[in-house]
């Protein structure tokens, strides 16, 4: 009981530059719950979406940036003051940290360079994280539908009018594992493709032989179609790589 009494007290001085009574607590964070709660769901819808894909920046990182951003938005001007006239100087930190985390999602994999569109969501959250900090309702919802139409929309307009590469993992599966080989060659050349890094493995007589290719739609179509029609192969199965936005 003497150890809570303590902590009362302490919670009631009065001595240090940011100590508030009830009164001015209430005064000043006066719907900042409100605020709090759009931000962690409007972060959090993003997040399903990203977790939806498979992506490394899921659910919990951008509900916690966008909670985080409308929390440390909302506490910038308080901790100012009201004689302050750089009241956004703790906001303005928040685009900086952010800057570190998305770096942190962009990876360089031989040629290709991957996380660009996660780290430029994780920007975005925080920013949708501010708008909810400085109760700008309206502006935070809008950003975060459009958000969500980019990520979906935008990514297969993208993919289905041939304006952006990706990368498919095809397995042909098959008994004579030379002549799947020889057939893959052809299909690749004759879309002026490169045949790298074939992972061959066998499981009892079936044969697997697993690559990658990155091309547009239209031109992974051409492929698994001609993979198809290989007489040495048996079956084609194709996966979408996690390293693509």
């Amino acid at each position: 009981m003497k150890f809570l009494a303590h902590i009362a007290a302490a919670m009631q001085e009065t001595g240090h530059m940011l100590s508030f009574n009830n009164l001015q607590q209430m005064h000043f964070t006066g719907g900042v719950i409100g605020r709090l709660l759009l931000a962690a769901v409007l972060g959090g819808v993003i997040g399903i979406d990203r977790e939806y894909h498979h992506k490394p920046s899921g659910v919990r990182t951008n509900l916690l940036i966008c909670f985080g951003a409308a929390l440390f938005t909302f506490l910038s001007a308080i901790v100012a003051g009201e004689g302050s006239t750089n009241k956004g100087q703790i906001a303005s930190n928040v685009v900086q940290g952010i800057g570190f985390l998305g770096a942190g999602l962009i990876l360089h994999n031989r040629d290709r360079v991957s996380g660009l569109t996660s780290a430029a969501t994780v920007w975005a959250v925080a920013s949708i994280g501010m708008a909810c900090g400085a109760g700008l309702y309206g502006p935070a919802v809008m950003s975060a539908v459009l958000v969500i139409v980019v990520l979906e929309v935008v990514g297969v307009l993208e993919r289905e009018g041939n304006l952006k590469s990706y990368t498919v993992v095809y397995e042909a599966r098959g008994v004579d594992a030379e002549n799947m080989k020889l057939s893959l060659l052809a299909s690749m050349d004759s879309e002026k493709r490169q045949l790298t890094s074939i992972e061959d493995e066998s499981m009892g007589e079936i044969q697997r032989l697993s690559f990658s290719v990155t091309a547009t739609s239209r031109v992974h179509k051409r492929l698994l179609a001609s993979f198809k029609s290989a007489a040495p192969i048996a079956q084609v199965f194709t996966f979408r790589s996690q390293e693509d936005e």
